[in-house]
């Protein structure tokens, strides 16, 4: 049963990252703009959250990130990046967190 459920799990991995690595940069920003991300967050600088660059650096190699970062984008947080909040983000379609964060983890500085 463990051994399904860890490959389903591969599978979905895999799946969910062909889905962001298919978006480009205009796809992306538009549905930065189109999901409100683009008011705290640049690819390149800080506007009020770090910019998307330096969250794929950070973590850059965790196997966990997506999921720790789909997770945080859904039900927000501080802490991470300083004292300002992110809210939670629980009216934005699931695909589009995980495709924008997928497409996030693969940026370079």
């Amino acid at each position: 049963m463990k051994l399904v459920f860890a490959g389903l799990a591969s599978v979905l991995f895999v799946i969910g990252n062909a889905a962001a690595a298919s978006l480009d940069m205009a796809s992306a920003e538009a549905m930065m703009k189109k999901d409100g991300c683009a008011a705290c967050h640049a690819v390149d600088k800080i506007i009020i959250g770090p910019s998307y660059q330096e969250v794929a650096a950070k973590y850059k190699g965790d196997k966990d990130a997506p999921a720790k970062l789909v997770k945080k984008v859904k039900e927000g947080g501080s802490g991470v990046w300083g004292q300002v909040p992110m809210p939670p983000n629980v009216t934005t379609p699931d695909a589009d967190v995980k495709a924008l964060v997928g497409w996030i983890l693969t940026l370079k500085k």
